[in-house]
């Protein structure tokens, strides 16, 4: 196990002349295999300074994927629900121990602030926890019943009984760069728990925090032989790995997830996918809410946070602000003046609020976005005339918040299809709660919406009319104004996904997770041979 207060020595000399790149293993077949060549670099976004390289050229991918299937998956099969929710407490015990490690790292290569990087690190590891004591109820049965018996007929000795067995195959996640750790455990703690093993590709420019993850995982032995494998660097190849009883979950952008879909593992091969791509999300304030009110000063404040938290990489994070035209300039003054507090620059200052993005090609693709933005949006608020706090401009991935907008949403197209994925947000007013809505539903389907009253009837209408457009819809009252998790915040016991352009994919959910790692079986025999069946199995209760 490694030391937890300082860099792991072996992959990093911290800005030294003579530094010398430490080209990162990946883990496969049971063993960790260092790919051939130079290897992609990783960097520093606010400093610039090259950190590790990654590569799996030269790989045998066939037999990494063949080891998972077969010896993993087979391993963890032999467990019981229970026994490998076990084995999900021994992880997060191991991540704890690391954690300081794991903060240094997000610090270096995704330039991220102590608070942002706990949002990404402590919240991966909260979900690994909440996983395991959810597979603890389900005690030590090896499969799940769905749902009561069905009585096939007038007699009610011949019945019909749906079980879930754990898939023969393995979970391929094709994960993003803005939530190397979150984004590695909230996908795998549900397939471990199922009984399903993991090959992980992480996004390549943020790819050490996941693979250090895995490496201290791996290191520790918690997990049978070929559980859990971690591939860095190129995705070429990865999908043609794939057989019929194999599940891939991905996250990132709508053009790759096109090619996920086609790819003939998915359409000839009916491999299960799961898609989490661009999202436009919203936040909508109640239109009989007044400048004074706190339904205003929550939105004002949710707005704000959101803008900030990641630099705005997150894929939930509050794309478009409706507010009722009446209020349009008073909440576009509120929101300036929040973000005029903002200091950006190195996170290693603890005066910095909000540090960088994650690379110098998410800088350009930002700054361009906003341009795009701009033919249809004016700018309210620009943070980028400010100096950086220890950073210099001409190197440093940082881009300060910039608050744009429309009073005349309605006319605008631009803006209800373009995510700029940084701290970018758009103020856009309305006329009335119908117009409010047709605005909201141009997006085209969202992960997350968050609604701003003070009236519960209000609420409740808001979530009848804009459900089917969105996977989460986050109600912030007065009532709830300390308790509330955030409107960017994704809960394991909440669903996470989204209908449309979201990509149509469900994750989390508490144990509804579990639906996409089983195969639904319906199982029609005698009441004794039903009976027989039960007594081996837990019923699944979401």
């Amino acid at each position: 196990m490694h030391a937890t207060n300082a860099f792991d020595r072996r992959y990093l000399t911290v800005y030294g002349e003579n530094m010398t790149t430490q080209l990162l293993q990946n883990y496969a077949a049971g063993r960790w295999q260092t790919g051939t060549g130079a290897g992609t670099p990783l960097f520093d976004p606010v400093l610039g300074t090259e950190l590790v390289r990654v590569s799996n050229a030269g790989m045998d991918l066939k037999e990494a994927f063949a080891f998972a299937r077969e010896q993993g998956g087979k391993a963890l099969r032999a467990l019981s629900y229970k026994q490998r929710a076990a084995l999900l407490s021994d992880i997060v015990k191991v991540l704890s121990d690391n954690k300081a490690a794991y903060y240094d790292i997000a610090t270096a290569n995704s330039g991220t602030t102590t608070k942002d990087s706990a949002v990404d690190i402590d919240g991966g590891i909260f979900t690994i926890g909440t996983y395991a004591k959810l597979g603890e109820k389900l005690g030590d049965a090896q499969f799940l019943l769905d749902g009561e018996r069905i009585r096939m007929g007038k007699d009610p000795l011949f019945q019909s009984q749906h079980i879930l067995t754990p898939t023969h195959g393995v979970a391929l996640f094709i994960n993003a760069f803005n939530f190397p750790s979150w984004g590695l455990w909230e996908k795998a703690a549900p397939a471990l728990l199922s009984g399903v093993p993991v090959i992980i590709k992480p996004a390549t420019a943020t790819a050490w925090l996941t693979q250090r993850m895995v490496q201290d995982v791996v290191n520790a032995n918690i997990l049978p032989a070929g559980a859990l494998s971690v591939i860095c660097g190129s995705s070429a190849g990865l999908m043609d790995q794939l057989e019929a009883f194999d599940v891939v979950s991905f996250t990132g952008s709508a053009d790759t997830a096109r090619i996920i879909r086609s790819h003939p593992a998915v359409a000839q091969k009916s491999v299960r996918c799961n898609i989490e791509a661009d999202s436009l999300n919203s936040a909508l304030l109640d239109p009989a809410a007044a400048a004074d009110s706190e339904a205003f000063n929550l939105l004002v404040s949710e707005v704000t946070r959101e803008m900030m938290v990641k630099s705005g990489q997150k894929c939930t994070a509050i794309r478009r602000v409706f507010v009722p035209a009446a209020l349009y300039e008073a909440v576009a003054a509120a929101i300036s003046a929040k973000l005029k507090k903002t200091t950006v620059g190195n996170p290693r200052n603890e005066a910095v609020r909000m540090g960088a993005l994650v690379s110098k090609e998410q800088y350009d693709g930002v700054l361009a976005g906003i341009e795009v933005l701009k033919q249809e949006a004016s700018v309210l608020f620009d943070g980028n005339n400010a100096d950086l706090v220890d950073a210099d401009k001409a190197v440093a991935a940082c881009v300060a918040p910039v608050l744009l907008g429309t009073q005349t949403p309605a006319t605008a197209k631009i803006l209800h299809e373009v995510e700029v994925f940084g701290p970018v947000c758009t103020l856009m007013a309305y006329k009335d709660i119908g117009e409010a809505h047709a605005l909201i539903q141009r997006g085209e389907g969202s992960l997350v919406m968050s609604v701003y009253s003070d009236n519960p009837a209000f609420i409740a209408q808001t979530a009848a009319a804009l459900g089917s457009h969105h996977g989460r819809i986050h109600a912030i009252s007065p009532d709830v104004a300390a308790l509330h998790t955030g409107h960017g915040n994704v809960m394991p016991v909440s669903l996470h996904g989204g209908p449309g352009r979201a990509g149509g994919g469900e994750e989390l959910g508490g144990l509804r997770a579990l639906n996409f790692y089983h195969r639904r079986t319906a199982v029609q025999a005698s009441t004794a041979a039903l009976d027989a069946m039960a007594a081996t199995a837990t019923k699944l209760e979401m």
